[in-house]
């Protein structure tokens, strides 16, 4: 098994769970006959990049057919689905309810027309690109690493900082896993909790609150900063979020 750390991203394969519901059939609205059903992968990569040009690229057609293809998803959804905004195309609240729906539909289809291969991990060499902060490396890939040699010794695993990856890295696949601690993340994503876990704190052991450690004198203490940046908030912004 190869272990290796990049500071960029390539292209591969995604691989998503996702959750099937049982719901009594209807009566469509629509004859899906007449629907080009490509517009939906089309509508992926709108909602996706938020401006036109860039979809057109990503998807090898003209900024003017793009231009005419968002016209017919407009038309078919009866929504304006990204309208102009100071900050570029933003999404309208149809487009935004949309996206996590066709992202599943696309993943499904996906599932579905692919050839059926079953995954052998003891002799795939696939390359995972994993994306973490320093701490879940350190705490959880010694475990994985262990695992991994008896059950997929081949198993190639990049790992890349969340400096180098950003959503849309994730949303086109160039990222195959992410682990971290995320304030929000887009609604397309699927998301587990691996694990919940504390701070604590390192002090001599004649330190004079070494006895009577409480948030008083903890706040009253100097406190060694380690920023990864150099630009550390400091002990302010740490007095600041602990009384909050």
């Amino acid at each position: 098994m190869l272990l290796q750390r990049t500071n960029h991203c390539s292209s591969t394969t995604n691989a998503s769970l996702n959750m099937a519901f049982i719901q009594k059939p209807r009566e469509p609205n629509m004859n899906l006959q007449r629907v080009d059903l490509n517009l939906l992968v089309h509508l992926d990569v709108l909602l996706r990049e938020k401006n036109v040009t860039r979809a057109a690229e990503q998807l090898g057609i003209t900024q003017p057919a793009m231009s005419n293809i968002l016209r017919r998803l407009r038309k078919l959804f009866n929504d304006p689905l990204l309208v102009r905004s100071s900050e570029g195309m933003t999404p309208t609240e149809r487009a935004l309810e949309l996206q996590p729906r066709i992202r599943e539909i696309l993943a499904d289809l996906t599932q579905v027309l692919e050839p059926r291969t079953e995954f052998r991990p003891y002799s795939t060499s696939r390359v995972f690109r994993i994306m973490t902060s320093d701490y879940a490396e350190a705490t959880l890939v010694p475990k994985l690493v262990k695992a991994l040699r008896s059950e997929a010794p081949n198993v190639i695993l990049d790992f890349l900082t969340p400096s180098d990856v950003s959503y849309r890295d994730m949303e086109q696949g160039r990222v195959d896993l992410a682990i971290n601690r995320f304030n929000e993340i887009p609604q397309s994503f699927h998301q587990v909790l691996v694990w919940r876990d504390t701070f604590s704190c390192l002090l001599s052991s004649d330190s004079p609150y070494a006895n009577r450690f409480n948030l008083k004198n903890y706040l009253k203490a100097q406190h060694v900063w380690v920023s990864k940046t150099g630009m550390g908030v400091g002990l302010g912004s740490i007095q600041k979020n602990l009384v909050d």
